[in-house]
């Protein structure tokens, strides 16, 4: 008898799982928005540098101050980070539009000669009020800064997956979770109030805190209370509260074109999480196992009454407690961290390939989808697109790894994301609905792909490091996603790098889940020992089909010389 026989005795799929998992998957939603939040308050609008001061004084209209003003670039387009250092007036003579030239100036006499926009930017805001874009001039010379912000994000997301991993393993799931709720609520709310660029970064880091604290918790709650038969379809589910989440992104962006306070609505649902998070109750599991066995009976006994078994509850004490998770307890006794995942053998190949598996994800998932404005599509329009996309891809994936299994359906994820991205090298710049369609196609695996590495990775590690591991691997999802803009970069000097790195990296990473084991059926382990010992087994099954096959050839060969 183990916890999950205590689950099936006090309910486990009755109605306190059912709020449980929607009160903890709510928040999910706006997680999406947060994480995608740069592709609309850092939008880059169409800007070019102001005309000349003396030229305010000027008859001129704006057409023709811009004409004589900003030069055009070699696709035909007016610069956006230069104009001339004189007004060109013979370009105005040259149509016959006006003969303001200054006097005593001829055509031949006037410089050519080009500079930066010393005078300021002039933005076209037609399709949104403001950006921080527009707000900070991060244009030009100080374009890199739009990258940056997003880098120091993902930097929080990093450091929120380091620390609250580790701590709530030791302090446990929901005061941490309570904790992120509310960092995000006030970080987001200052971010939105920013007076500065160097402000703004900096809430947006404890933004990105935040975010992994509320993913890695919610996450580890969800998987401990509920059985085994419905992980999937449980795991499932709150991945698609992220895929509505980026069609609210969009729905919300749409019609709330300022970035301050479209960063406000995405933040103050936090508030409302935050207060309603004090009904949640702490996993059972890890009570238990930190020898808090009062506690885990309360809460037992607690989900009992909510799901009409109260007498079932009552019957629950220490001593059954302790004798259905004797081998667990005596195997937990002590304190585990991030070392423990590399201590063992099976515990280092999962956690490499784990690790692998998030990178490639992370890191070809935000190559695609935080440069909305590459595609040359409205970019509500495409935020929708890269949103509903989620919605067949989590359905397949769903579907193959509840009867095909989870490594099957990681490796062949990623494989195809990266495919799809190679083959994109290909098509000429010019098909832009081929080249979309492409991404969108692979952006669809690679968030099939973050589906399976939730709950592949959950299943993997056993309950007392759990959240040491989550945060590991998932921190290497961070990496990725802050060393993808950089890769951009090389572009410039190699067109085809970026691209064959970010497809290459997912094929790369697809073999390497080969070597994980599949968990499909299996229990939660609650141990390090349990991992070795499922592990073990798993390879010796393959061990001795390997054996019967050569023997069955051996047979094969005596009968044929015989």
């Amino acid at each position: 008898m183990g916890f999950s026989d205590l689950l099936e005795q006090v309910g486990s799929t009755g109605r306190f799982q059912i709020v449980h998992v929607t009160l903890l998957s709510t928040p999910i939603l706006m997680l999406a928005s947060h994480n995608l939040l740069q592709n609309f308050v850092a939008a880059v609008p169409p800007h070019y540098c102001s005309a000349h001061s003396n030229l305010s004084q000027s008859q001129l209209s704006p057409e023709e101050a811009l004409r004589i003003t900003v030069p055009q670039d070699h696709r035909g387009k007016l610069h956006r980070c230069q104009r001339y250092v004189v007004p060109q007036w013979h370009l105005l003579d040259k149509n016959g539009t006006s003969n303001l030239r200054n006097e005593g100036n001829s055509v031949d006499d006037l410089d050519a000669d080009l500079q930066g926009c010393i005078d300021g930017w002039t933005y076209n805001m037609a399709d949104r009020s403001s950006t921080i874009i527009s707000d900070w001039h991060l244009v030009c010379d100080q374009h890199s800064l739009k990258q940056m912000g997003q880098t120091i994000y993902m930097g929080g997301v990093l450091v929120g997956a380091f620390l609250f991993g580790s701590l709530a393993d030791k302090y446990g799931r929901r005061i941490l979770l309570l904790m992120s709720y509310l960092l995000m609520a006030v970080s987001g709310t200052c971010a939105a109030f920013s007076p500065s660029f160097p402000l703004f970064c900096f809430f947006r880091f404890g933004c990105g805190m935040a975010l992994s604290g509320i993913a890695l918790n919610s996450l580890s709650l969800i998987l401990e209370w509920i059985p085994t038969r419905v992980r999937t379809v449980v795991g499932t589910m709150s991945g698609y509260c992220y895929t509505l989440g980026q069609l609210i992104l969009a729905l919300m962006a749409y019609y709330i074109r300022d970035w301050r306070w479209l960063t406000l609505a995405v933040s103050l649902p936090f508030y409302v999480f935050f207060l309603y998070a004090w009904w949640f109750h702490e996993s059972a599991r890890w009570l238990a196992l930190k020898n808090k066995p009062d506690r885990a009976i309360k809460g037992l006994k607690s989900v009992a009454k909510f799901n009409g078994r109260c007498d079932e509850g009552e019957k629950i004490d220490i001593k059954m407690l302790q004798e259905s998770m004797k081998n667990e307890l005596s195997m937990s006794k002590g304190s585990y961290t991030a070392l423990d995942l590399f201590r063992t053998p099976y515990m280092r190949i999962s956690t490499v390939c784990l690790a692998a598996a998030w990178l490639s994800t992370s890191f070809a998932y935000y190559s695609l989808s935080m440069d909305l404005q590459k595609f040359g599509v409205d970019i509500y329009l495409i935020q929708v697109i890269f949103g509903a996309v989620d919605i067949p891809a989590k359905i397949i994936i769903a579907v193959t790894m509840s009867y095909i299994g989870r490594r099957p359906s990681q490796s062949a994820a990623l494989i195809i994301a990266g495919v799809t991205i190679l083959i994109n090298l290909l098509v000429p710049y010019d098909q832009q609905t081929l080249r979309t369609s492409l991404a969108v196609v692979g952006k669809g695996c690679l968030a099939a792909s973050f589906v399976c590495c939730y709950l592949y990775t959950g299943e993997l590690y056993p309950t007392v490091i759990r959240q040491n591991g989550m945060g590991l691997v998932s921190s290497m999802a961070r990496v990725g996603a802050m060393v993808a803009p950089m890769v951009r970069l090389t572009g410039d000097y190699i067109p085809w790098l970026p691209g064959l790195i970010y497809g290459g990296a997912p094929i790369v990473s697809g073999v390497a889940v080969i070597f994980l084991p599949e968990t499909l059926g299996t229990p939660l382990p609650d141990t390090i020992q349990d991992v070795e010992e499922s592990k073990s087994s798993w390879f010796t099954q393959g061990q001795k089909k390997h054996i019967r096959l050569e023997e069955r050839k051996r047979k094969g060969e005596k009968g044929e010389k015989k």
